[in-house]
């Protein structure tokens, strides 16, 4: 899951995938803005077939507790 969110997260942000890790922030490390993380939202429920909650989506704060959301949905 992690590795297919990473491979999500660089179409949106300037970030090598190697950079990213489990604790990184979307928006404070990783670059987001909440737009990018909204579209990004849109096309991770096209790609893994789940539907993502706009309530809990914006408690998201790390790259883990995205992984940690979406294996609860898979």
């Amino acid at each position: 899951m992690l590795e297919q969110l990473k491979d999500i997260i660089v179409n949106y942000v300037e970030v090598k995938k190697e950079d990213i890790r489990p604790e990184s922030r979307f928006i404070e490390d990783l670059g987001f803005t909440s737009f990018d993380f909204m579209s990004m939202l849109g096309e991770v429920e096209d790609v893994l077939d789940v539907e993502i909650d706009q309530a809990e989506a914006a408690n998201i704060r790390t790259v883990q507790e995205a992984v940690d959301y979406l294996s609860k949905l898979a």
